[in-house]
C-alpha cells in the first residue's frame, strides 16, 4: 500500500494520545474518556498512540473507549521500539520522561523482530482491539538510526506482508532522520513532529521527498510546543518544550497580528496551514479536555481566506 493511498482515509484532523498519557500531568480516567469520546463526537477517526506514552496508560485509556465502536470505522496507530518491562522501584518512583504516571514499568530499546512482535502483542493488550492499522517505529535517530533502518524497518515491511498491519511508517522529530528512513525502505507513512509550521519549515525538501517517493506525512506537533496555541502569545510561551526565545515570541507574534487583520486567530491558522503542503495526509493533535479537542475540530473546520497564506508568507519571509 503506497503513501498516496492514504490521502483523505485518515480525515483532516486526527487525535493523538500522549496527553491522556498524563503527559506532564495526571488527569482522572473519566476525564480521559471525556476527551476521546470529544474526539469522536466531532468526527475524528484516526487515533495515534504509543507504548512510550504514559507507560502503557495511553493505550488503555483509548482502547477503553475506542473498543465500544465499531472497529471498521477508525483507524488506530500505535508505536513499537520502545519494550515496556517492569521495573523494580515499583510504585516507590514517578516516570522521568515527562509522564505523571508510577514507575511500575521501564523502557527497554528493542529493535529485534522479536521485540517488534511483542510489543505489537502487547499493545493490542492494552488496547483490547485485534488489530491496529498502522505501526511506527518511534524515534529511532533518539537510539540508533543506523540500526533501526537496518533491522527493525525490514520487520515492520514484512509484517505488513504478512498482514499483521496494514501500513508501516517511522515517528520522528527529525526530518535528516526520517529522509534516511523512507529512502530505506518502502514506508506508507511518516509521523513528523514540528518540521513543517507555520512558525517554521523546515521539513519542507524531507515532504518533498516524499511526494515523489508516494510516502504519507502525518503532519504533527504543529503549535510547536503551544507557541502558536492561542491567539494573543503570552511572554512565556515555550517552544519544543521550553521557554521560547524572545525572536521566536515575537515572530509568532506578528503572525497572529496577520491573522488578526482576516479575522482568523492564530490556532486557527496554524492547524490549517499545517495541511498545505501535498504530502501532508492528516494532522494530528493531542489534547487534555473535550474543550480542546471541539475547538481544534472548529479551528479545522472554519473559513480561511486564501490571501492570508501569502500574507503570512511575507511574515516568514518565504
Amino acid at each position: 500500500m503506497s503513501g498516496t493511498s492514504w490521502d483523505g482515509a485518515l480525515g483532516k484532523l486526527g487525535f493523538g494520545a500522549a496527553g491522556i498519557g498524563n503527559l506532564y500531568r495526571a488527569m482522572p480516567d473519566t476525564q480521559a474518556a471525556a476527551t476521546v469520546k470529544a474526539a469522536w463526537d466531532s468526527g475524528v477517526r484516526y487515533f495515534d498512540t504509543a507504548p512510550h506514552y504514559g507507560l502503557g496508560l495511553s493505550e488503555r485509556r483509548l482502547g477503553a473507549v475506542l473498543r465500544e465502536k465499531p472497529r471498521g470505522e477508525f483507524t488506530v496507530s500505535t508505536k513499537v521500539g520502545r519494550l515496556l518491562v517492569p521495573n523494580a522501584v515499583g510504585f516507590s518512583a514517578k516516570d522521568d520522561e515527562g509522564f505523571d504516571v508510577a514507575a511500575t514499568s521501564k523502557r527497554q530499546w528493542d529493535f529485534s523482530e522479536a521485540g517488534i512482535r511483542r510489543s505489537i502483542k502487547e499493545s493490542l493488550e492494552r488496547l483490547g482491539l485485534d488489530h491496529v492499522d498502522i505501526a511506527y517505529l518511534h524515534d529511532p535517530d533518539v537510539h540508533n538510526l543506523a540500526k533501526g533502518i537496518g533491522e527493525a524497518l525490514p520487520v515492520l515491511e514484512k509484517l505488513r506482508a504478512d498482514g499483521v498491519v496494514k501500513a508501516i511508517g517511522v515517528g520522528t522529530n527529525s526530518a535528516e532522520a526520517a529522509l534516511e528512513c523512507v529512502e530505506a525502505a518502502d514506508l506508507d507513512l511518516v509521523m513528523l513532529a514540528g518540521r513543517y509550521t507555520l512558525l517554521e519549515q523546515p521539513g519542507v525538501p524531507f515532504l518533498d521527498r516524499c511526494v515523489a517517493r508516494g510516502t504519507g506525512v502525518v503532519n504533527v506537533g504543529v503549535f510547536n510546543s503551544g507557541l502558536l496555541a492561542r491567539p494573543d502569545v503570552p511572554e512565556d510561551s515555550h517552544y519544543n518544550y521550553a521557554r521560547a526565545p524572545r525572536a521566536l515570541v515575537e515572530r509568532a507574534r506578528a503572525l497572529a497580528g496577520v491573522c488578526r487583520g482576516f479575522g482568523v486567530e492564530l490556532p486557527t491558522a496554524a492547524l490549517q496551514f499545517s495541511l498545505r503542503h501535498p504530502a501532508v495526509v492528516n494532522v494530528t493533535v493531542g489534547a487534555s479536555s473535550p474543550e480542546q479537542v471541539s475547538a481544534n475540530a472548529a479551528r479545522m473546520n472554519e473559513d480561511v481566506p486564501e490571501e492570508l497564506w501569502a500574507a503570512l508568507a511575507g511574515v516568514r519571509g518565504d
